[in-house]
């Protein structure tokens, strides 16, 4: 059955005095000859918590690893901080760079590296710390996680699954981002591990003053971290919302995503 555009949630408008952190129009990026994305637009507005989901391929993650620039696009425009990331010299570009932090799907540590090791990657590459100022910082991003001193000499093999969650995100915020990156962040961990993670980025963005683009499939994380959700599907947003519009959605995928029991149950609806 084709589909019309009376199964779509209206996008987001623009809000006066709001400043779009990240802004991404008629994006398209794929592998070899097949496109992931296309045509596809999306803002990120600062301090929000933006939920991004979708079916398997869709391109959740090939979003997020093309406005970073680890996917190179085919078309459209990204900017980040009102920066062309395309159009900016390596000094903008670095700069820009600095100001994000990035967790990566199943945390992507360095297996070789102690967590406090780990944490220090980031700052060794972009700055000129002393050994002394690299040793509290990390200590320092450690206590933010809500991670114990003692586990800054562990490897990432010694680590729980949650563990690995927040010394990854640690090192995500080691020189103090304005923007983080967040792919799955609460995948593999139980019920508990997970509430207590969005519990975590809640309390970040709250102190922190962060905007976070957060990929995830968490029904639960979706409904009670997430201030607004895009939907990708059809290489492009279907729908961008609140939890609460979401449910609203009549397109087939949306209907069943966000008004299974699942959904139901992640607002306490029975």
């Amino acid at each position: 059955m084709a589909l019309t555009e009376e199964y779509y949630l209206p996008h987001s408008e623009p809000v006066p005095g709001r400043e779009a952190i990240i802004r991404v129009r008629d994006l398209a990026a794929g592998f070899g000859e097949r496109l992931i994305v296309d045509g596809l637009n999306l803002d990120v507005w600062r301090g929000e918590i933006l939920g991004v989901v979708g079916a398997s391929g869709t391109g959740k993650s090939v979003l997020t690893r093309t406005i970073i620039g680890l996917v190179p696009k085919r078309r459209g425009t990204v900017e980040v901080f009102g920066v062309d990331l395309d159009r900016a010299s390596l000094k903008e570009g670095l700069a820009v760079e600095r100001r994000w932090g990035v967790l990566f799907q199943q945390g992507a540590l360095f297996s070789s590296l102690t967590v406090k090791q780990n944490i220090q990657v980031p700052l060794r590459e972009h700055t000129n710390f002393s050994p002394r100022l690299l040793e509290e910082i990390a200590m320092l991003k450690l206590e933010l996680v809500g991670l114990k001193p003692r586990a800054a000499d562990l490897y990432p093999s010694e680590l729980s699954g949650g563990m690995i969650k927040r010394a990854a995100l640690a090192r995500a915020l080691a020189l103090d981002p304005e923007l983080i990156f967040l792919d799955e962040p609460t995948s593999g961990l139980d019920p508990i591990g997970a509430q207590d993670f969005d519990d975590l980025i809640l309390t970040l963005r709250r102190t922190l003053g962060l905007t976070v683009f957060m990929v995830t499939h968490d029904l639960d994380s979706l409904s009670r971290a997430c201030d607004r959700i895009a939907a990708l599907g059809e290489k492009k947003v279907l729908a961008e919302g609140p939890f609460s519009e979401m449910r609203k959605a009549t397109h087939p995928w949306l209907k069943d995503y966000f008004q299974g029991p699942r959904a139901r149950a992640a607002q306490g609806l029975s």
